[in-house]
């Protein structure tokens, strides 16, 4: 039962974090949709951005659809238990949410464009949960990859407080933080709703704009 589990709504301390393994979990080596590479290297001018907008099979589709966006994938991020499986991030004691990975090229889509659609395609603030699921791997998240992204990240989410608060949306739940490490999902997790395209998707935003030129 969700609220028999106190790692539903709280962070594991590093002593009740799950250990993990040293293995990689292994997926297939290219997109399903854009066929492309799934795993790094990626090329020098693209730039990533990892989100986390609860369940991310719904996430990640929004942005393979994306023009500029050369590959996506799936994962667990912002934890500390080392290549995860689904049940253990399920279980609440690895830290990890749901996270979708993106690689695209600035020449042609700007992080601000992805942003917009970071903000409006979910509820940021809601703790812990997106919807009906609910739970720390749900979590709404923006993890940075250097300073410069980190910035980029507070100003915008203080560009979309704005407009929630205007509409009377309470405060941004949204942990923003450096990144510290992707972890790939399990291949039957990348492009999910490319290979079951009538799959779950419970993305659902607050039908407020993100005006990031205001």
């Amino acid at each position: 039962m969700y609220y028999d589990n106190p790692f539903k709504t709280r962070l594991p301390e590093p002593h009740e974090a799950l250990p993990g393994r040293l293995q990689e979990i292994k997926t297939s080596d290219f997109h399903n949709v854009l066929n492309t590479p799934l795993h790094p290297p990626f090329a020098d001018n693209f730039e990533k951005l990892v989100v986390g907008m609860g369940c991310f099979w719904g996430a990640e589709r929004l942005f393979w659809q994306c023009n500029g966006v050369f590959s996506t994938a799936v994962g667990y991020a912002g934890g500390q238990t080392p290549n995860p499986t689904y049940e253990e991030v399920c279980s609440g004691r690895t830290g990890h949410t749901e996270a979708v990975h993106i690689i695209f090229d600035p020449s042609v889509i700007s992080l601000n464009s992805l942003l917009t659609i970071f903000w409006e395609e979910h509820n940021p603030t809601q703790y812990m949960r997106q919807g009906n699921d609910r739970g720390t791997q749900y979590r709404s998240a923006l993890y940075a990859v250097d300073e410069k992204q980190l910035n980029a990240f507070h100003s915008s989410a203080a560009v979309y407080q704005k407009a929630l608060t205007k509409s009377g949306y309470k405060k941004i739940q949204t942990e923003i933080k450096k990144l510290t490490h992707f972890y790939y999902a399990e291949d039957y997790h990348q492009q999910y709703l490319h290979k079951v395209p009538n799959g779950y998707c419970g993305l659902s935003g607050c039908g407020i704009s993100y005006d990031y030129t205001s």
